[in-house]
């Protein structure tokens, strides 16, 4: 057995055990930024099927050599491609025309050029909106004020569909603060979920606080460094 199945089956295995004690059932996103095409390729031999990526070109770049593949060898269509990076306005052609979901939405200029950009033959791209949690100066989102009325604007465009939200809690120590700020997520998730009927995800959790997470609400932790190790120090081109 290879690394790779090892880490995917040992994480579900985790999700598992933490699900049973919650009410909602949480899917992994297996997150391969930074990593070659034949790590997606082995988790996907082992079953996985949700990859979240952050760079644009080293993204697309997989994609397209997997659909390439697709045509002689093993079937790669079933793989759901999550963009979950920040967004630069010049990506969003890009983003619109291969990815199925983009986690990290968190202004309506970049809602709007990824309504216009998608293609007439594509399936609607799932939203989640990115919420800037913590009010980290630093940090990508949306603030909890602007969530609501960016929620409403993004599930007026047709080619859109708005499916929750998402957050990356402040990088800290202290759990009681963590908690604090994953719990304002969940309670956020459920004011939106009462007034849009597709809102169904909440999208919080990484290595190092998936059971955190989990136990309080989360519907997808994105696990990249438990499933391939660690990254590349070098960053990929967006």
């Amino acid at each position: 057995m290879s690394e790779i199945t090892h880490n995917l089956q040992t994480i579900k295995a985790q999700i598992e055990q933490f699900n049973a004690q919650t009410p909602q059932q949480t899917q992994l996103l297996a997150v391969s930024k930074t990593k070659p095409l034949s790590a997606v390729i082995e988790a996907y031999a082992a079953g996985q099927r949700l990859f979240g990526e952050n760079y644009v070109q080293e993204a697309v770049e997989k994609i397209q050599q997997l659909n390439n593949q697709s045509q002689y060898d093993t079937r790669y269509d079933e793989i759901e491609w999550h963009f979950i990076g920040p967004i630069q306005s010049n990506k969003t052609k890009l983003i619109a025309e291969h990815f199925d979901w983009v986690q990290s939405v968190d202004r309506l200029k970049v809602a709007q050029r990824l309504n216009d950009q998608r293609p007439d033959a594509s399936a609607k791209l799932n939203v989640c909106l990115q919420i800037n949690i913590s009010e980290e100066d630093n940090k990508s989102g949306a603030n909890k004020t602007q969530m609501f009325e960016l929620a409403k604007l993004v599930s007026q465009l047709p080619n859109l569909t708005l499916r929750g939200i998402m957050c990356i809690p402040q990088k800290t120590a202290d759990q009681t603060l963590q908690k604090r700020q994953l719990q304002q997520m969940q309670q956020l998730f459920l004011s939106l979920k009462a007034q849009y009927p597709n809102v169904d995800t909440l999208s919080m959790g990484m290595t190092n606080d998936m059971q955190l997470a989990i136990e309080n609400g989360s519907t997808m932790v994105r696990i990249g460094t438990a499933i391939f190790g660690e990254r590349a120090t070098k960053r990929a081109t967006r």
